[in-house]
C-alpha cells in the first residue's frame, strides 16, 4: 500500500480532515486541483463549536487574532430601520459568533497541517478511482504527468461537484433557488456601527424583494456583501461542471464595482461609497443531500455531501464537524486499534445532521429565523445542540445522568489541580486526540474501581486518559495521598453532567459523550470500548 489516506480537496473541510489525521500520526496525501489557494471570502461564518474544538487543538489563539466578533444585526425594510438585534449569548456558549474569510481559515489550517508534518500537493486532479476489498486505486493527473496511487482509504472533500461522490454513484437529490446573486468583498463607507450584520430589503411588486446583505469582515469597514444579480450577469444555463448542480461561484463575467455600487445606491440607508473590491462573483444556491456519506473505503464530507443556503453560516462549520467525526475514527482503524466497522458510524451520525441543517437553512432562507426562544436559537446556530443520540457507538449503563450519550460534552468551570494556581475549564483540560473518562469521586472507597479502569485504559489500545474528578470535600485528602485528580471546586461539573460519586462519563476525541455509567464498573466499560474497537470485551486480570 502506497498511502494510508488520500484527501481530495484543500478547502477547510479537507484541511481539517488531514490535520486531524496528521496530529494522530497518520500522514495523509492531500491533493487539490488548484495551483494556489483562492482568495475568496466565500464562507465567512466561524461558529462557537468550531472555536471550541480549535481551543482543544491549540489553534484558538491564532484564530482569535484574525476574527471579527459579531455584535448583532441591523434590519431595514422599505427604507426604514425595522430592528436592531443584539447578540446576547447564553452563559453556556463558550465563544461569540465570529467572521473570518475562508482564505484565512484555509491558511490557519494549512499552517497547522504543516506543523504536524503534512502539506498540500497542488495542481493535482483525481481523474478516477476504483476500490476493492484491500484498498483504493487512484488515477491522478498533474503537470508532471499521470500516475497511479494505491491507498487504504479515500476522503472526498472536493465540493458540490465532487468527483469522489460521482465516482461512488451516490445520489445527490434536491433543488435550486431560482435567483442568482452577486457577492463582493469590499469596503463600505457608511456610518453604521462596526461588527453588525446588515440586512436591507425593499419590496418590488410582482418580483422577489430587492435585497442587500452585508457581513462584517476583519479590517476596518470591510464586508462581504450579497445581493440579487442584474439580468445582464445571469449565467443560465448553469451547468459549468456538466452535472446540473447550480451551486456556488459561477464562471462568466464577475460583477464590477459599478454593479455593486448600483445596488448599494438603491438600498443603503445613507449615501455609501463601495471601494477596494478584493473579489466578486455571481453565486447560485441549491439544497441537496447525499444518499450516503461513504461506500466501503471511500467517504465524502462537506459540500460533497450536503449543500444549502448560507443562512446562519452553517455550511463550512457543518463540513468541519464532518471531518472531525470521520478523522478520529479513520485514524484508529488505520493504526489497527479499531475494526473497519467503526467507520460505518460516520454515516449513521453525520447524515441526520446534514439532513437537519439542509432543511433548517432552506426554511430560514424562505421564512426567516424563528426567534421565539432566542437562547435555544443561538445555541442551535452555534452548533452546540448537535448530538448523536441514535448512534450505534454510544451507550449507557445503569441509571441515566443529566447528560445523554451522544450529547456534546458540556464545559465546566472552576476545576482545580494542585499545581495550578488558577481555576481551569474542562475543555481546556481535555485533549482533542484522546478519549477522556471522567470518574466522579466523593468517597475514597471509589478509588479502587478507578485504579482498575486505569489498567483497562492502558490495555485497551485506545488513546484513553482517566480523570478522577473529586468533590471539594475530598480535595485535601487527595493532595495528601499524592493522587492526581481534578477538584470540582465550584461544583460546576457535577451540576452540568448530573454526576455524583461513583459515576463516570466517557468523552470522545470529538468532544461528544460516548458513554455514561451509574455506577462505574470495569466490565461495563470494557463492553463499551469493544463497540469502538470491534474486539471482544476483555477485562485485565
Amino acid at each position: 500500500m502506497d498511502l494510508d489516506v488520500v484527501v481530495v480537496g484543500a478547502g477547510p473541510v479537507g484541511l481539517t480532515a488531514a490535520t486531524e489525521l496528521a496530529r494522530r500520526g497518520i500522514r495523509p496525501l492531500v491533493i487539490d486541483q488548484l495551483d494556489e489557494p483562492r482568495h475568496y471570502a466565500k464562507a465567512v461564518g466561524l461558529q462557537p463549536r468550531t472555536l471550541e474544538h480549535w481551543e482543544r487543538t491549540g489553534m484558538l489563539t491564532a484564530a482569535l487574532d484574525e476574527v471579527r466578533t459579531m455584535r448583532g444585526q441591523i434590519v431595514y425594510r422599505d427604507g426604514a430601520q425595522a430592528a436592531r438585534l443584539e447578540l446576547a449569548l447564553p452563559p453556556d456558549v463558550p465563544y461569540g459568533f465570529t467572521t473570518l474569510p475562508q482564505y484565512t481559515t484555509e491558511r490557519l489550517l494549512a499552517e497547522e497541517l504543516h506543523r504536524h508534518g503534512g502539506a498540500v500537493e497542488r495542481g493535482t486532479t483525481l481523474v478516477s478511482f476504483a476500490q476493492d476489498a484491500d484498498g483504493v486505486t487512484l488515477q491522478l493527473r498533474s503537470p508532471a504527468g499521470d500516475r497511479t496511487v494505491r491507498t487504504a482509504y479515500l476522503v472526498g472533500a472536493d465540493g458540490a461537484h465532487s468527483v469522489v461522490r460521482k465516482g461512488l454513484g451516490i445520489g445527490f437529490e434536491g433543488d435550486a433557488f431560482a435567483e442568482e446573486y452577486m457577492l463582493g468583498d469590499v469596503v463600505l463607507g457608511w456610518s453604521l456601527p462596526a461588527g453588525y450584520g446588515v440586512r436591507i430589503t425593499r419590496a418590488v411588486p410582482g418580483a422577489p424583494d430587492d435585497v442587500l446583505v452585508a457581513v462584517p469582515l476583519p479590517e476596518h469597514g470591510r464586508y462581504r456583501i450579497s445581493m440579487l444579480a442584474p439580468p445582464e450577469l445571469h449565467t443560465r444555463p448553469v451547468d459549468g461542471a456538466g452535472d446540473g448542480i447550480a451551486h456556488g461561484l459561477e464562471s462568466g463575467r464577475a460583477p464590477e464595482l459599478a454593479d455593486l455600487q448600483a445596488v448599494v445606491d438603491r438600498l443603503a440607508p445613507e449615501p455609501t461609497t463601495v471601494s477596494d473590491l478584493r473579489w466578486s462573483s455571481v453565486f447560485r444556491i441549491s439544497h441537496r443531500l447525499a444518499d450516503r456519506y461513504g461506500v466501503g473505503r471511500v467517504f465524502i464530507a462537506g459540500d460533497a455531501a450536503h449543500i444549502h443556503p448560507p443562512t446562519g453560516g452553517q455550511g463550512m462549520n457543518t463540513g468541519i464537524q464532518d471531518a472531525l467525526n470521520l478523522a478520529w475514527k479513520l485514524a484508529l482503524v488505520v493504526d489497527g486499534h479499531a475494526a473497519p466497522a467503526l467507520l460505518e458510524s460516520y454515516h449513521a451520525e453525520r447524515h441526520p445532521i446534514g439532513e437537519e441543517v439542509v432543511g433548517r437553512t432552506v426554511r430560514h432562507a424562505r421564512e426567516g429565523f424563528d426567534a421565539d426562544d432566542p437562547a435555544t436559537m443561538l445555541r442551535r446556530e452555534a452548533q452546540l445542540l448537535v448530538g448523536y443520540p441514535d448512534s450505534p457507538i454510544v451507550g449507557a449503563d445503569g441509571e441515566a445522568l443529566a447528560v445523554r450519550p451522544g450529547d456534546r460534552a458540556p464545559d465546566a468551570r472552576g476545576l482545580r489541580r494542585e499545581a495550578a494556581t488558577d481555576p481551569l475549564r474542562l475543555h481546556a483540560v481535555l485533549a482533542a486526540t484522546e478519549f477522556a473518562l471522567l470518574c466522579y469521586v466523593d468517597d475514597a472507597a471509589q478509588l479502587t474501581e478507578i485504579g482498575a479502569v486505569r489498567a483497562l485504559a492502558t490495555s485497551s489500545g485506545l488513546p484513553l486518559r482517566v480523570h478522577a474528578v473529586v468533590a471539594p470535600a475530598l480535595a485535601a485528602a487527595f493532595a495528601e495521598a499524592d493522587e492526581p485528580c481534578l477538584v470540582d471546586g465550584a461544583g460546576d461539573l457535577a451540576a452540568a453532567y448530573g454526576m455524583r460519586g461513583g459515576d463516570a462519563v466517557l468523552v470522545r476525541p470529538d468532544g461528544y459523550v460516548g458513554w455514561t455509567a451509574r455506577p462505574l464498573s470495569e466490565p461495563a466499560l470494557a463492553a463499551h470500548l469493544a463497540t469502538i474497537t470491534g474486539a471482544p470485551a476483555q477485562v485485565p486480570q
